[in-house]
């Protein structure tokens, strides 16, 4: 994992234009637990480029015709099977 790419930098209208989400939909991706961007001491949000790939795919799924719960599963899939991913390479590496 890079942490340049999970360093939350981006301001909610930045990550808006730079995905082509809307900033309310970032909102409601965030309440709906698809996309945990980070806050500032003030509780501004802040997106790393590793969230704005997350809200890329968000977009791609909704655009094949998944609705928010649909989403939710996909990425929860892929989370799981990349975190399993990530024990096998460690047992096999180490």
């Amino acid at each position: 994992m890079s942490t340049s790419r999970h360093r939350a930098v981006y301001a909610i209208s930045v990550a808006a234009a730079l995905t082509g989400a809307g900033v309310q939909n970032l909102r409601v991706y965030e309440r709906h637990g698809l996309v945990e961007p980070g806050r500032t001491e003030g509780g501004t949000r802040r997106y790393s480029e590793a969230d704005l790939d997350r809200v890329r795919r968000i977009l791609d799924l909704l655009a094949r015709g998944l609705n928010l719960a649909g989403v939710e599963l996909v990425l929860r899939l892929q989370d799981e099977n990349d975190l399993l991913r990530d024990q096998v390479t460690g047992r096999l590496d180490g």
